[in-house]
């Protein structure tokens, strides 16, 4: 895979399709405002997902998070625009035919934040005390970690909706605290909302969180050359590796799997790639994996990301068949 544009391209007009969310509008102004600064004309086409309208049921039970860009591709294929900018957590680990991941930006923070008005840290949940969370992963995380702390009276329950409608629902006192993305939350400018971070070692994250990704149709190489100067190699590579290992165990937010890769060397050259795989019914344990090597190619990234897949999987993890 090759990204490398030898001169500059010519300005081009160009429309960026993107969810009507507050959180999802920032990302979709934040690329705008950068390819405007490269001459582009561009503008910016609102759309609502079925993710953003089914708000009673959680994403694993009606189609998972690729309910978040299904309406997004079919603007791209039919002309209405030119490119997606996604969260790219949310985005399926294999795209459709005819679409393709054109650039990867630099990463926001990738961790998960605890968020609560009553509740600083864990300690101070109250007896039968409820977290509100939307998913898999976070659930079997936070579930290991209350029952390793003894805090089996605590509830785990689904918190849907876009990020003001979740602060709004722990403002309004249906939970004790909510855990969220740090990026989100960051990129709002509603760090006061944050009580504690999650060390990557207490809440592994996502793949992909953190990262915003943009989808094009496939081919279109003007749009894809003028997206190369917002591409990020370093985290590229880092949520190839990730994501990998969610495409092996069949990824989809019906997986409850954490994936995390980091640069332990500074210098972008050796990657390490942890991951961790629960049972939601809680038939299994949790089962962690991790390994490094020194990778310099996205192909190198996603090698190493099917290796802790495959170490999961002798240690019990299942595939998940949709």
């Amino acid at each position: 895979m090759s990204y490398e544009v030898t001169a500059t391209p010519p300005p081009i007009p160009l429309t960026i399709v993107t969810r009507e969310s507050r959180l999802a509008m920032w990302q979709a102004n934040h690329v705008k405002r950068l390819l405007e600064a490269k001459g582009h004309e561009v503008t910016l086409l609102g759309m609502t997902t079925k993710g953003d309208q089914i708000l009673d049921r959680s994403l694993s039970k009606v189609g998972g998070k690729g309910l978040f860009v299904k309406e997004l591709e079919v603007a791209l294929a039919e002309g209405h625009a030119h490119l997606a900018v996604h969260s790219l957590k949310d985005v399926p680990m294999d795209l459709p035919d005819g679409f393709e991941l054109a650039c990867v930006m630099e990463r926001e923070d990738p961790r998960d934040a605890w968020v609560s008005s009553t509740c600083a840290t864990w300690a101070d949940l109250p007896p039968d005390g409820v977290i509100g969370t939307s998913s898999l992963r976070r659930e079997v995380l936070l579930k290991d970690a209350l029952k390793r702390m003894g805090r089996g009276d605590v509830r785990i329950e689904p918190l849907r909706g876009n990020l003001d409608t979740r602060l709004r629902k722990l403002d309004e006192g249906q939970y004790d605290a909510i855990v969220l993305a740090a990026a989100g939350l960051k990129r709002m400018a509603m760090h006061d909302r944050i009580r504690a971070v999650f060390d990557e070692t207490e809440m592994l994250p996502a793949a992909g969180q953190g990262a915003l990704g943009i989808e094009i149709v496939s081919g279109a190489a003007p749009v894809r050359a003028a997206l190369a100067h917002l591409i990020d190699m370093p985290t590229w590579m880092r949520v190839e590796a990730e994501r990998a290992v969610s495409r092996t165990l069949g990824g989809s937010c019906s997986v409850p799997l954490a994936a995390h890769a980091r640069w332990i060397d500074g210098a972008a050259s050796t990657l390490q790639v942890t991951a961790a795989w629960g049972d939601v019914n809680g038939r299994k344990a949790l089962v962690h994996a991790t390994a490094s090597a020194a990778i310099a190619s996205l192909e190198e990234a996603n090698a190493l990301g099917c290796e802790v897949a495959r170490q999961l999987l002798n240690q019990g993890a299942e595939i998940h068949r949709a």
